[in-house]
């Protein structure tokens, strides 16, 4: 069996049963080249951020990174030999074919992209030299693919103008860096060179890998609950945990787009390549929102925006004895803007080509009512879901939702990952955007 069935047969293998082929990013060909640098003992957690995407894994180390992890790991988290050496280990003459199989010319075409982690100072200089003296550089060097480098070392190299220099030129030869961070490093010091988690690491490969079909679209995204204050700590607001829109966010940078994020109430990370702008109240998301939509080409309003907020919330804490003994409170609501409706008013005025998608949240009618909403608003399409749903909606990793025209027509998802749904909706996006340019 050749080794690239062997991979498709290994991803096939990893599939779902039951659950829709389409993955958050496809799986893809990954050559992850290790340095010697303690931030090694991290590699074989990235090795399993990688794999548990569903991507093939191949690791290179050069001869000194041996002594920071196990060869023998990586081989065994893979499934295929982790080599360290140049000219591989079969005996001349034999019909061994693992000296073939990790040649340096054949892993530098197999990659679709090459992670350096850790990527040390001194790999650094040697990558920015075009040196090709051992495994790793000769794969770096002999590679068409995109490669990603993760620095780790000692706070002064980091800083070094040396160090600095020779990031410059790789950067300008298209070579993409994470990290490093900041903290505690191995050898005592405190500042900036620890190298990425693997999890941020993983992130942007997925990043580098994505596509480039929004290249040149700016997306501006809002995501997760408002809260509205009725007193100093008090607010109302909602369940929603912006996943939605994250994902969405997400999956448009994977694409190339350059992604604003206006979150609301939420405690998700940012995701990798996209500039968050956080709010609290539908005022404040409002403000945000029409600050970013003049430079915005799509917008995609998934945030759970509250309808209404106190007439006049408390400067300070309501006490409960300042209360009438068995007594309550009144609360006098007034209407938030409607922001998606705003929106899609100023886009008309201005004649733009600007895209723009709304979400419902309904708990009954849900096809109904986002017909009616859409006839509101005048957006291009709504994105309605079942909120009553325990697998959908609101604070779960899976959504079932229906796509809305303006002119009535439905298409229905099956119940897919958020992920999934974002890659459905931005798929359906590029289409709209097709028909009005």
């Amino acid at each position: 069996m050749t080794q690239d069935r062997q991979d498709r047969q290994s991803q096939d293998q990893r599939q779902s049963p039951g659950r829709s082929s389409r993955k958050r990013a496809e799986p893809r060909r990954i050559v992850v080249a290790v340095s010697a640098g303690i931030a090694a003992y991290k590699v074989p957690e990235l090795v399993r951020e990688l794999t548990r995407a569903g991507h093939a894994v191949r690791c290179v180390l050069t001869p000194r990174a041996t002594h920071f992890v196990s060869p023998l790991v990586l081989e065994t988290l893979t499934g295929h030999p982790a080599s360290s050496s140049l000219f591989g280990t079969a005996t001349p003459g034999s019909s061994d074919t693992t000296a073939a199989e990790i040649d340096h010319i054949a892993l530098a075409d197999w990659a679709e992209l090459v992670i350096v982690a850790p990527a040390t100072a001194d790999l650094l200089a040697r990558m920015t030299a075009g040196m090709a003296d051992d495994l790793v550089t000769a794969v770096l060097l002999a590679t068409r693919a995109p490669v990603l480098v993760a620095p780790a070392m000692n706070v002064n190299m980091w800083e070094h103008p040396a160090t600095r220099a020779n990031l410059e030129t790789l950067r300008a030869r298209g070579v993409r860096t994470v990290g490093p961070d900041a903290g505690e490093l191995a050898c005592g010091w405190e500042g900036q060179g620890r190298m990425s988690e693997p999890v941020a690491i993983a992130a942007a490969a997925s990043l580098a890998l994505g596509s480039d079909s929004l290249s040149g679209e700016v997306v501006l995204v809002t995501a997760g609950g408002t809260r509205e204050p009725i007193d100093a700590v008090r607010s109302l607001t909602n369940r929603s945990s912006g996943r939605m829109g994250f994902a969405v966010a997400a999956e448009a940078a994977r694409r190339g787009a350059t992604v604003v994020l206006v979150a609301g109430a939420t405690a998700l990370p940012t995701p990798p390549g996209v500039r968050r702008v956080d709010v609290g109240s539908a005022l404040e998301m409002r403000d945000a929102v029409l600050a970013e939509l003049p430079d915005a080409t799509l917008v995609v309003k998934a945030a759970a925006v509250a309808d209404f907020r106190p007439a006049n919330p408390q400067d300070r804490k309501i006490k409960k004895e300042s209360l009438a003994e068995g007594g309550g409170i009144q609360l006098e609501l007034v209407p938030n803007p409607d922001i998606l409706a705003e929106v899609c008013r100023l886009t008309k005025e201005q004649g733009s080509h600007r895209v723009i998608v709304g979400f419902a949240a309904e708990s009954h009618d849900v096809i109904e009512s986002a017909r009616r909403k859409i006839a509101r608003k005048g957006c291009h399409l709504l994105v309605a879901n079942d909120v009553s749903r325990s697998d959908a909606g609101f604070d779960v990793d899976t959504n079932a939702v229906h796509f809305v025209s303006p002119d009535g027509e439905v298409e229905d998802l099956p119940l897919l990952s958020k992920d999934e749904v974002a890659a459905h909706l931005l798929d359906r996006v590029a289409k709209i955007r097709d028909g009005l340019r």
